[in-house]
């Protein structure tokens, strides 16, 4: 039987804006990772907000070719929309509309029995400041396995220390948690290392650390793995899906393989270095895997 994984977070529209001009894509980290999730063979369900507009009805059939189950709290200023602006490094900086801005989940009868019945829920772009939303999310969860990913966006918080205090109530219960080095700056103004020992001590059972371009690490109890950036062919032609491929495939490899010592940790990190450096061969944040890479036009990638 196929593990089910139950994501929560954000599903909206990535408009992508550089010296080209101005593309659309459906994003949202949350949705990013539950596609991912699918794509890596998990059986996918994605709790959301989403408009009853035609950004949404994009979603959903996005989700729905994925083979994602969307199950949706109304937007009632529509669908979020993210304005990103590439720099020559392919590294975004994002504005959102007020439906980003006011996200809300309804945590309903259905949302608790999708969540209680799941091998895992996982949570990503979550408004963690809103701490009485996170206490909903908290209860709906219960006792599943939980793997977070705070993914701070400055234009969708509404108070950072409200932030750490949810992030804090969550961490302590999950076993992952993913944070990268601008998510330990933004919250806590204090470098990933720091972080990292933070999230030991507060008790996180796994704790994914990504660095950019100096890669990535595991901590899972006395085990510490690293790994680089992953050497693929092809130039990197954009950043924006590559954290949330890699906290995808670890959730993916933490069920499908159990890692329970220092080399299968260091496989599952392995393939989620991998699955991130696909992703960047192309736009968009849709979770890639090496072989995708094969037979093709390299030169051509992103052009």
């Amino acid at each position: 039987m196929t593990a089910r994984v139950v994501v929560v977070g954000d599903a909206l529209i990535d408009e992508l804006r550089d010296d080209t001009g101005v593309r659309e894509f459906v994003g949202g980290a949350g949705l990013n990772v539950a596609v991912g999730l699918a794509r890596l063979g998990l059986d996918a369900s994605l709790i959301a907000m989403v408009g009853d507009d035609e950004a949404g009805d994009r979603i959903r059939t996005y989700l729905a070719d994925y083979g994602v189950e969307l199950r949706e709290t109304p937007g009632p200023l529509g669908t979020s929309r993210a304005v990103s602006t590439r720099s020559g490094g392919g590294e975004p900086t994002y504005a959102f509309n007020d439906a980003a801005w006011n996200r809300r989940i309804h945590f309903g009868d259905a949302e608790h029995e999708a969540l209680r019945d799941a091998s895992m829920a996982v949570v990503s772009c979550f408004p963690l400041d809103d701490l009485a939303q996170t206490e909903q999310l908290s209860r709906a969860v219960g006792d599943t396995p939980l793997a977070i990913d705070p993914n701070p966006r400055a234009g969708m918080m509404h108070d950072l220390a409200r932030f750490v205090t949810g992030f804090e109530r969550l961490a302590p219960e999950a076993s992952l948690v993913k944070i990268g080095e601008d998510d330990a700056t933004m919250l806590y103004g204090e470098p990933l290392d720091w972080l990292r020992t933070r999230l030991i001590d507060l008790g996180s059972r796994v704790v994914l650390s990504t660095y950019g371009a100096g890669g990535a690490a595991i901590d899972a109890g006395t085990d510490a793995v690293t790994r680089p950036i992953s050497d693929l062919p092809g130039r990197i032609v954009d950043t924006m899906g590559a954290g949330d491929a890699a906290f995808a495939a670890t959730i993916a490899g933490m069920i499908q393989d159990s890692p329970a010592d220092h080399d299968a940790w260091s496989a599952v990190l392995e393939k989620a270095m991998d699955a991130a450096a696909a992703t960047c061969r192309f736009e968009g944040a849709l979770l890639r895997v090496p072989s995708a890479l094969r037979g093709m036009d390299l030169d051509g990638l992103g052009t």
